[in-house]
This record gives structure tokens, sequence and C-alpha cells, in this order.
């Protein structure tokens, strides 16, 4: 999820690498997807709202987002490939979002979980435990709290 006025065809490329992938969903207008599932372990659809509120635990604590405009990725996946296809690149493909783009930004696990926030510039991982023993440092900084400017 990304906060501002963004081009839906920027992100769309960014997170699908080839957007010769992307459909456009028959019925629903300004929704683009595409099944990468046999190759990189997902199904992704970006579209784009106003209007938006997003609720998610971090730990402890209920983490709120209400942008006024956004663009909405959403990787689904299959259990059996997600621990060692699906979230690998789910993640590789948010990496290039976030490095593609300056907005404000927030990754959800399972609509109810906060993974990483990018607020003012500063990129942190929350959920602490979600990410312990996953070798994603490199895509996403490893300080304390994963924070990096």
């Amino acid at each position: 999820m990304l906060g501002g006025d963004i081009s839906l065809a920027r992100i769309a490329e960014l997170a699908v690498e080839s957007t010769a992938e992307l459909r456009e969903v028959p019925g629903s207008p300004g929704l683009l997807s595409a099944d990468l599932t046999e190759r990189l372990g997902y199904t992704v659809s970006v579209d784009a709202g106003r209007g938006g509120y997003y609720s998610a635990q971090d730990g402890a604590v209920t983490w709120e987002w209400e942008p006024d405009r956004y663009v909405d990725i959403d990787f689904a996946m299959r259990k059996d490939v997600l621990p060692e296809l699906g979230r690998p690149n789910m993640l590789k493909a948010v990496a290039r979002v976030l490095a593609g783009t300056t907005e404000d930004a927030a990754l959800f696990y399972n609509d109810d979980v906060l993974l990483l926030t990018r607020i003012s510039g500063v990129l942190r991982k929350r959920s602490e435990d979600w990410w312990r023993g996953k070798d994603f440092d490199g895509l996403f900084g490893s300080g304390p709290g994963g924070e990096r400017q």
C-alpha cells in the first residue's frame, strides 16, 4: 500500500517486472492483475483508490492509516508455495516498489499484521516476530527496528 496520487501503471510495472503479464480485470476498471504463481509463487493485483482506511496489529498496538489517495498491491499465495517461492519473491517485489517510489507505504500480512512502514522517508520493520529467522535483511535494512533513511 502506497499513499498519494501515484501512477497505477508505474506501480504495476515495479511490482510485476514484466507488464506484458498484467491484465485488466473484466468488470473492474482500474484493477490490474497478473498470475505469476508458476514463476514467482503468487498472483498480484494492483488498484488505486480514494479515502483509504487501514488498521493492523504491530505487536500489541493497533496501527491505523487513512491515506486520501492510495495504490494497493495485493499478493495472493497458495500455502504450498508460500515459504520457498511466494514470500521471498513478494518481498523482492515490495523492495522494488519501495526503491522506485518515495511515498509513504505500509506492508500488511493477511490484511491484519503490519510488517513494514515507510513514513516521511524512514523505512521501519514492524512485527519483529514475523521477521525473526528469515533472511530478508539485505532487502530492507538490518538496523534496530530495520530503520533506514
